[in-house]
């Protein structure tokens, strides 16, 4: 069975979907977030509904535009790719990566998102080897004019510790249920724990971020200057992350 774009069911799933999202970041009025793959822009109007100051990059120009005629002046909107964000360094309080795109590398876009954002991170995806086993009936039923990255906890967590060893990461999953079965199968869903359960279809993993500059000699004991023009640390600059 098909589910269309307005039936209960998909707003069920919406709702359960954003409601991790929310438990899992905890997006604070008058943050800075950035949406990276932000697409039509459903989760910058999202998060602006929560007072965010929001920001939505995407590589597609139809896509911005039709974000722009939906979110007007309430975001600014970039074009550019997800593994070379046009931004500088801890210039974001949230970043998000919802649903990646599977063309782009996930390695990059996390470190990417690291190191644009100075606050907390979210990656939310579609769960590899989730019970119900419906990621290409979800994927479907869901935004069919964007395709769903399907990936797993350990291999979330694996990516976000190459890029931040010791960060802390809390994760969750929801819908653990074919979407037909749903809004019938509320009462069952939300009686389930999501905190640390790896069964959901929809898995979220939430980690903070800090940056951390220090400044060393070059080897000919030339003093290093630090461009804040620049993306990049100068010579002679080091930058470290570390864990909040």
């Amino acid at each position: 069975m098909t589910i269309g774009l307005r039936s209960p069911a998909t707003y069920y799933i919406d709702r359960r979907e954003k409601d991790l999202i929310l438990r899992l970041l905890k997006p604070a009025d008058g943050e800075r977030l950035l949406d990276v793959g932000c697409g039509e822009g459903d989760y910058l109007r999202f998060f602006r509904g929560k007072g965010c100051s929001v920001t939505g990059v995407d590589p597609s120009h139809e896509m911005l535009d039709i974000a722009r005629k939906r979110l007007g002046q309430r975001a600014d909107l970039c074009p550019g790719t997800c593994e070379d964000l046009p931004f500088s360094d801890n210039e974001f309080d949230v970043v998000t990566l919802i649903f990646p795109d599977p063309a782009h590398n996930l390695r990059d876009m996390i470190h990417e998102a690291v190191r644009v954002c100075g606050g907390r991170i979210f990656i939310g995806t579609i769960n590899r080897y989730s019970l119900s086993s419906i990621q290409s009936e979800k994927r479907a039923a869901l935004h069919p004019d964007k395709n769903k990255c399907s990936s797993s906890i350990p291999e979330l967590i694996r990516l976000v510790r190459s890029a931040l060893p010791d960060t802390a990461i809390e994760w969750g999953s929801v819908l653990f249920f074919p979407p037909t079965w749903y809004p019938a199968a509320a009462s069952v869903e939300e009686k389930t724990p999501v905190v640390n359960n790896p069964f959901g279809s929809f898995i979220g993993l939430s980690f903070p971020v800090v940056y951390t500059l220090m400044t060393v000699q070059d080897p000919l004991g030339k003093q290093a200057e630090t461009k804040t023009a620049s993306r990049y640390p100068a010579p002679g600059a080091a930058r470290r992350r570390t864990s909040r």
